[in-house]
């Protein structure tokens, strides 16, 4: 399994059934900001998207977004009209659908996505509070198809519409995330975490390496000789691009992933710690307490991690 492929299972995606606004004229919406993540896309016309502090973003048709970490965040025809609370606003909507002020100049889809909350960090920590993906770059054309079906089932729902919704809204989410590692790879932006770092033609394949044989222990000095660079230079590159150092990003991934085993299996904590490629128990609990903050047994019956830093407690989500 692919690197990308091994957080998105541990993150237990859940799609809240995407909401349409109609909007046109001079409108503006607030929104509070989402404990997780927003997804979006322009079926149609175009808005201002303002996220917490940053500047103004105009998004377009074929234009998806996301919306990370919390931050409240504004979307507007017109930056000179205040803003009426969204939850508001939506207590006007039917059947999930708003339409707001003259007319339908823009449309958007989009809806909230949960993530597991132990392993969200593994996520949130690299992604900005904005991820664009304009509909003229390159990485957009395959979320055409995904919106075309957003669009049909956003106006005309069928059997099974509120499944097919959800679907297709992971869809474009784990597309968007796609894009957005892409982008930053050929526009040469600043580092980005282990998403970004996946499209390095060195790091990344050190890091699907990693992700491959889960009990292999590793050591700095054979992931570089497998990537054909020095000890000394992969260590730097792999820090810079993902922001941790090797081993300590392979543990991170490990004890996340241990602790899925340990809460949706009775496996015994010895057992899932020999998977995991350690000798004995004790060396695993360490190792597992270090990362999770908690012990392997704790963790198991609920306890929660307080690893990484903390997420915003939910805001009601209005749409």
């Amino acid at each position: 399994m692919d690197p990308l492929s091994n957080v998105l299972s541990l993150l237990n995606i859940q799609s809240i059934t995407p909401s349409r606004l109609e909007a046109g004229g001079p409108w503006a919406l607030r929104f509070d900001g989402y404990r997780h993540v927003k997804c979006g896309a322009v079926l149609a016309g175009s808005c201002w998207v303002t996220v917490g502090d940053m500047e103004p973003v105009r998004v377009e048709a074929g234009d998806c977004y996301l919306i990370s970490g919390g931050a409240p965040y504004r979307m507007a025809g017109d930056l000179k009209t205040e803003a009426v609370h969204a939850p508001v606003a939506y207590r006007e909507a039917v059947d999930g659908v708003l339409r707001y002020g003259t007319a339908d100049e823009v449309v958007i889809v989009g809806g909230p996505i949960g993530l597991d909350e132990a392993n969200a960090r593994l996520l949130l920590d690299i992604l900005p509070p904005f991820v664009h993906v304009p509909a003229r770059s390159g990485q957009a054309e395959a979320l055409r198809a995904a919106l075309g079906l957003l669009a049909h089932e956003s106006t005309a729902p069928g059997l099974g519409g509120e499944f097919m919704a959800d679907l297709i809204a992971r869809i474009v989410f784990v597309q968007t995330l796609r894009a957005h590692a892409a982008a930053a790879a050929a526009e040469g932006r600043p580092p980005g975490g282990w998403l970004s770092a996946l499209m390095d033609p060195q790091i990344g394949p050190a890091l699907r390496l990693m992700h491959e044989d889960k009990a292999r222990q590793w050591t700095v000095a054979e992931l570089a000789t497998a990537v054909g660079m020095s000890r000394s230079s992969f260590a730097l590159r792999f820090k810079t691009a993902v922001g941790s150092a090797p081993l300590d990003h392979l543990l991170r991934w490990r004890m996340h992933s241990a602790g899925q085993e340990l809460r949706q299996t009775g496996r015994t904590v010895h057992s899932i710690a020999a998977d995991w490629g350690y000798g004995s128990e004790s060396a695993f609990s360490n190792a597992f307490k270090r990362v999770m903050g908690v012990s392997p047994r704790a963790y198991r019956v609920g306890a929660p991690a307080r690893a990484g830093g903390p997420v915003k407690a939910p805001l009601p989500m209005g749409r």
